[in-house]
């Protein structure tokens, strides 16, 4: 997930076994039959804080994989369907760091280009304060697009003020600080209108543009082969992503795009994403991470019936049965136990953890383990760390499959559906 997005638990240190619960839903979500009879609930998780009793496997190579029926006295089990599978993209299919440096490069650039003299930095802490301002939920619930947007316009309001308040001292032949309240107000009101929101959206469009272009040139190596091999190996599941941030697979044209036929973005839904961060600062500590993959199943549900309509064949919730009187299930992979994890297995998913090694980059390792760091463009504060920190902890009972390489995923998929 991408990581400029941080939940605000409010929670105490001794809440830790019920960190991460979702709320009991009146309307439950049509699971497949095949994960309906899991561990956790289909409407409603409170998890036990006592972890070893995870069934987490971690998978570092494909020949130290090992599935049931390697096991002499096991019962042979049949291999289910894969119907649905989602990925998280900051972190899980590319290292999030150099991708915003690019995108940052490419937007002082163009604020250049338009005759402003501003740094990435100052856009990251005009954000601090908009979310600052905004009070702890509301804030936190901002998307990224809204804080960017604000921000940019608010750096070059300012650049604008400082620029009118010199001419001004130099007209009154005094400084700057001597000015009077109403010319002050005066500069002020013309900074405001002297920026052209056609300017900030322009400044934006370039900075998500190059966010995807650098997503597309710092894929992990290993993505791609993965993707096409579970493509061959499941050719009628439907690929989805699920992710907090700005990047959407199918403007990776380049790369990502053939492989995804969807995308649900934490953007998409301002009402659902708000209830989510109130229900975090309430006192029993619960909270509702389902709804934007209720909207990731649904949207699968969708495409599976129009494929299905296509194909003039029946099938069950979401998709074709498997011959077995089974549904196909659903597997989601990401790098986040809170969101990833936590979220999507609250909703029937199996859950691929990508832990990938240190030579992947990713930045979770950073800000959420034991010696964490915060990134410059993080704007979470130490509290609102602190607390995912917790989170992410809760949800490690949830982690189905651990892996290390991407390489390694179609092993990891190939063996939920084996019921390892």
């Amino acid at each position: 997930l991408c990581p400029c997005l941080l939940a605000t638990a409010a929670i105490a240190s001794h809440h830790h076994a019920e960190a991460f619960s979702p709320q009991l839903q009146s309307a439950p979500l049509p699971l497949p039959r095949s994960v309906a009879g899991a561990t956790m609930s289909s409407t409603s998780l409170r998890l036990a804080a006592d972890a070893s009793q995870s069934s987490a496997t971690t998978i570092e190579s494909s020949s130290s994989s090992s599935s049931p029926s390697s096991q002499p006295d096991a019962p042979q089990r049949s291999t289910k369907t894969l119907g649905l599978l989602t990925f998280d993209l900051d972190d899980s299919l590319y290292p999030i760091e150099p991708v915003l440096r690019d995108a940052n490069e490419v937007f002082v650039r163009t604020m250049k280009d338009y005759g402003y003299d501003l740094e990435i930095d100052d856009i990251v802490e005009a954000g601090k304060r908009i979310r600052e301002e905004a009070g702890p939920v509301r804030g936190t619930a901002m998307s990224h697009t809204e804080v960017r947007l604000e921000a940019i316009r608010r750096e070059m309001e300012r650049a604008m003020l400082e620029k009118k308040l010199m001419e001004c001292a130099e007209d009154w032949a005094t400084e700057v600080e001597s000015l009077t309240a109403p010319i002050r107000q005066s500069a002020e009101r013309w900074a405001r209108s002297a920026v052209s929101q056609s300017v900030v959206e322009s400044i934006y469009s370039a900075w998500e543009r190059e966010r995807h272009h650098s997503a597309e040139r710092h894929l992990y190596p290993e993505i791609i082969d993965a993707l096409r091999k579970i493509k061959e190996e499941h050719p009628d599941a439907i690929v989805g992503a699920v992710t907090d941030g700005k990047a959407n697979p199918m403007l990776m044209v380049f790369s990502l795009a053939p492989f995804f036929d969807f995308c649900m973005s934490w953007e998409d839904d301002a009402a659902g994403r708000t209830e989510f961060f109130k229900e975090l600062g309430s006192v029993d500590g619960n909270a509702d991470l389902q709804w934007i993959y209720r909207a990731a199943y649904d949207k699968y549900t969708e495409i599976a019936e129009t494929n299905r309509e296509m194909k003039g064949t029946k099938g069950g919730k979401g998709g074709e049965e498997d011959g077995s009187g089974d549904d196909p299930i659903w597997i989601h992979a990401g790098d986040d136990l809170a969101y990833d994890v936590g979220g999507s297995s609250s909703c029937g998913a199996r859950t691929v953890l990508l832990d990938l090694d240190a030579e992947y980059g990713q930045t979770a390792k950073l800000r959420f383990g034991r010696d964490a760091k915060s990134p410059s463009w993080n704007t979470a504060s130490e509290d609102e760390l602190e607390n995912r920190r917790v989170m992410n902890d809760a949800a490690e009972v949830m982690v189905d499959k651990r892996v290390g390489r991407l390489s390694v995923l179609p092993d990891a998929i190939d063996e939920i559906l084996k019921g390892g």
